[in-house]
């Protein structure tokens, strides 16, 4: 029998709301300017292009009311609010008819981005996954289960940041709603119960700074609490 050279690390894993069961993490996904204030403030056309995707690490999970350390290489740290689909099935090419099908359950978000990292790497040319992919990068709410809430659709986003509106926006302004980026998703690489989509952030990025108190907020799911260290 093989045994690890190394001890095994633990698997990250989300709570799911109101029981004592985690949902393990596999990959995370996340989708690019997929609402169109969002696109048009970062400088681009928000016509209905093909979606783009990046990934975190799956260790990079945040659980919900955890502090945050700023991180290093940065400058200019951005938090960008998110509903997060949680997948319990998987496959190639998911028809959009029967995507909904694989989602488990939902959770609320940030996608923490060094973006004056990201910025130097898009002048340069370069890939900027450790803008996005690095430690902390992915606070998470507990998932609320598709038995439990539905499908959501529809309804306020919104990241408050020390009890102001930062960013604000509704669900039904994706460019790319949740069954289509599966489906465009599962067409480039195959999809796994455990991963994660991060599917889009509306208009109003900006800069956080240390001591910070970050809410998040998604109708129909629970309140997302952080504070940057």
């Amino acid at each position: 029998m093989s045994s690890y050279a190394i001890p095994l690390w633990e698997k990250p894993a989300l709570p799911i709301a109101g029981t004592d069961a985690l949902f393990p993490v596999r990959r995370i996904y996340c989708v690019g300017r997929n609402y169109a204030a969002h696109a048009r403030e970062m400088g681009h056309d928000p016509d209905r292009e093909p979606p783009f995707f990046f990934a975190k690490p799956a260790d990079s999970i945040v659980p919900n009311g955890g502090d945050v350390p700023y991180p290093v290489a940065t400058k200019n740290l951005h938090p960008e609010i998110e509903l997060v689909v949680a997948l319990g099935s998987g496959g190639w090419n998911i028809p959009v008819e029967t995507a909904n099908d694989c989602i488990y359950g939902y959770s609320v978000g940030l996608d923490l981005t060094r973006r004056d990292m990201q910025g130097v790497a898009k002048d340069m040319g370069r890939p900027w996954d450790l803008s996005k992919g690095f430690d902390n990068a992915a606070p998470l709410t507990a998932i609320r289960p598709v038995s439990e809430v539905g499908h959501i659709e529809a309804g306020t986003i919104r990241l408050n940041v020390n009890g102001e509106t930062r960013q604000k926006g509704d669900l039904a302004d994706m460019i790319w709603n949740v069954p289509e980026t599966i489906n465009y998703l599962s067409s480039l690489i195959e999809l796994k119960a455990g991963d994660l989509i991060f599917t889009g952030t509306p208009d109003g990025v900006a800069a956080i700074e240390r001591g910070d108190k970050l809410e998040g907020h998604v109708d129909g799911l629970d309140d997302l609490h952080i504070s940057l260290k």
